[in-house]
C-alpha cells in the first residue's frame, strides 16, 4: 500500500468505530442528545484539525493538542455513556499516527489511562483487583501496537531507501546502456572521418552515422528515463529486433554481425527481453571497443526452461582472471540476476571471447 494512503485508513477506522459506538449506545440507551453532541464534536474536531492536516502528522506542535482535546472528549463520552468504549477500536492508533517517536508511547498510555478511568475502572479496582489486571494488560497491549507499528515504519524505510538505490542502479545502467554507447559509437565515427580527411565522400558518410547514432541515442535515452521498453521491442519481437541492432552496429562499425534463433521463438516477460536485447547491445560494444574482430555472431536459443543468448567474436580476446570487467558487464550482470539469470564470459588470449546470458524462463 502507498505510504500516503495510510493516515485514510486510520481515518476511516476512527469514523467507523465511531458510528458504531454512536448505534451501540443509542440501541442500549435510547437517543441521547448529549452524547450525541459530545461525538458530532469530536467527531468535527478531528475532520477539521486532524483528518484535514496531513501535513501537520506526526508534529508534536500542535498535533499533541489536539489529541489532548480528543483524549478528553472520549473521556467524557465513556464518562457519560460506556458504550462509547468500543471507540477505543478507532482511537487507539492514533497517537502512533499523530505524534513524533516516543511521545506516541506516551499518548497511548495516556489515551488507555483515561478511557479506563472515564469507565469507572479506577473506582472498581478495590472491589474487583481483575480490573487492575484489564487496565495493566490493556496498557501493555498497546506499548506493544506501537513497538511492532515503528518496526514496520523502520522497514518500510529500509524498503524505500533500497528501492532508491536499485532505481538509481536501474538509471545508471540505462544511462550507461545509451548514452554512453552512444556517445562511444559517435566518437569512433568521428575518429575514422578524421583519419579519412582527405576522402570528402567518406567523411560525409562517417559524421552522417555519427548524426543517426546521436538521434538514436538521444531517443532511447528519453525513453529508458522514462522506463519505457527498448524502444527496438516496442517495434518488433526480440529476434527481430536483435537482427536490428546487429544491423545497425555492423553499418557502424564495418564488422560483420549475424543472428541465428534456437527453438521456436515465443514471448518472453518484458524484463527478460530488455535483459537480452541490453546484453547483445552491451556485448557488440565491447567487440567495437576492445576485440579488433573480423566478425561477431548472436545466437538467441529458445529453449524448454530458460532462453540464452550468446555473443561470439573472433576477436583478440582476454584474460578474464585478469580483468574484474568494466561497468557495462557489471549492469549486465545485475540485469540479469533481477530476471533470475546468469552471465558469463569466457576468453583467451588471441582466441576471441564468448558471452553467454541464460535467463530461467519456464
Amino acid at each position: 500500500m502507498d505510504e500516503a494512503a495510510w493516515p485514510r485508513v486510520f481515518h476511516l477506522l476512527f469514523y467507523t468505530c465511531l458510528a458504531m459506538a454512536i448505534t451501540i449506545a443509542t440501541v442500549e440507551e435510547g437517543p441521547d442528545p448529549a452524547g450525541l453532541g459530545l461525538a458530532t464534536l469530536l467527531a468535527a474536531w478531528y475532520t477539521f484539525f486532524i483528518a484535514r492536516r496531513p501535513a501537520f502528522l506526526e508534529r508534536l506542535n500542535p498535533m499533541a493538542w489536539h489529541f489532548l482535546v480528543l483524549v478528553a472528549l472520549n473521556y467524557a463520552l465513556v464518562r457519560a455513556n460506556p458504550a462509547y468504549q468500543a471507540m477505543a477500536y478507532g482511537m487507539v492508533a492514533l497517537p502512533y499516527v499523530l505524534l513524533p517517536g516516543r511521545w506516541g508511547y506516551a499518548g497511548a498510555v495516556l489515551f488507555v489511562l483515561s478511557s479506563a478511568a472515564g469507565a469507572g475502572a479506577f473506582e472498581a479496582i478495590p472491589g474487583d483487583p481483575s480490573v487492575l489486571a484489564y487496565v495493566v494488560g490493556s496498557t501493555a497491549l498497546t506499548l506493544i501496537m506501537g513497538l511492532l507499528t515503528h518496526d514496520l515504519v523502520r522497514h518500510s524505510q529500509q524498503n524505500l531507501i533500497l528501492g532508491a538505490m536499485e532505481e538509481r542502479a536501474r538509471l545508471a545502467r540505462e544511462i550507461h546502456d545509451t548514452l554512453a554507447q552512444g556517445f562511444s559509437g559517435i566518437i569512433a565515427q568521428l575518429e575514422a572521418a578524421e583519419q579519412g580527411i582527405d576522402d570528402p565522400e567518406a567523411v560525409r558518410k562517417r559524421i552522417a552515422q555519427a548524426k543517426r547514432l546521436a538521434r538514436d541515442s538521444l531517443k532511447e535515452a528519453r525513453r529508458s528515463v522514462d522506463a519505457l521498453r527498448p524502444e527496438p521491442l516496442e517495434r518488433a519481437p526480440l529476434h527481430e529486433a536483435l537482427k536490428g541492432v546487429a544491423e545497425r552496429w555492423s553499418a557502424a562499425t564495418g564488422v560483420p554481425a549475424t543472428v541465428s534463433v534456437d527453438g521456436g521463438p515465443r514471448r518472453l516477460p518484458e524484463d527478460v527481453e530488455a535483459t537480452l536485447l541490453r546484453a547483445a547491445q552491451e556485448g557488440l560494444a565491447n567487440v567495437a571497443k576492445h576485440a579488433r574482430a573480423r566478425r561477431a555472431v548472436l545466437t538467441l536459443s529458445y529453449m524448454e526452461e530458460e532462453v540464452t543468448l550468446d555473443v561470439l567474436d573472433d576477436g583478440a580476446g582476454f584474460d578474464p582472471e585478469g580483468t574484474a570487467g568494466g561497468y557495462g558487464l557489471i549492469a549486465m550482470r545485475e540485469r540479469a540476476a533481477r530476471s533470475g539469470g546468469t552471465v558469463t564470459v569466457e576468453s583467451a588470449l588471441g582466441e576471441g571471447t564468448a558471452l553467454c546470458v541464460s535467463i530461467p524462463c519456464a
